[in-house]
């Protein structure tokens, strides 16, 4: 149980992160629009914002709608992983540096918002996202947790 727990807290914790992202993204958008004067209603349009308020504001609001792009497969991985019998601590492991990547992304994206750095890490983090769908794959197609060693009934989960 410590291992499903274990693979469990790094896709809790890109939660948190996306939470704090939503708080951070309207602490700044909702002054910046009531500063701008621009009414609700001219916001239905997706990007119309980003004419109107100031880039480092919009920044907020990108990052915010990334995190519920690439993470939702990294949150489907790990239901995989978990559901299959690939809650090891490697997979742990992986999934912590996957959501550390992605804060990292984050927070470059929300400050200095550097091209170059963002695709770095955002890089970094589809390989270990790949990595992780890989070890998922051989558990749900070969019947093996990789090379660990144990082999899983899939029948049996």
């Amino acid at each position: 149980m410590t291992d499903l727990f274990a693979l469990f807290q790094p896709a809790v914790a890109l939660m948190i992160w996306t939470m704090v992202m939503w708080v951070w993204m309207y602490a700044t958008r909702l002054p910046a629009i009531q500063k701008a004067h621009i009414p609700a209603d001219e916001a239905q349009v997706p990007g119309s914002l980003d004419r109107k308020l100031p880039a480092q504001t919009q920044w907020k609001a990108h990052n915010y709608n990334h995190l519920h792009e690439q993470p939702t497969v990294f949150y489907a991985v790990v239901i995989v992983l978990a559901l299959a019998g690939g809650a090891t601590g490697a997979n742990a492991f992986l999934a912590w540096i996957y959501t550390g990547l992605r804060v990292a992304h984050s927070v470059v994206q929300v400050t200095a918002n550097k091209v170059i750095a963002r695709f770095v890490l955002f890089a970094l983090s589809s390989i270990v996202l790949t990595a992780l769908i890989a070890k998922a794959a051989l558990i749900v197609f070969a019947g093996s947790t990789d090379l660990e060693g144990v082999t899983v009934d899939p029948m049996a989960v």
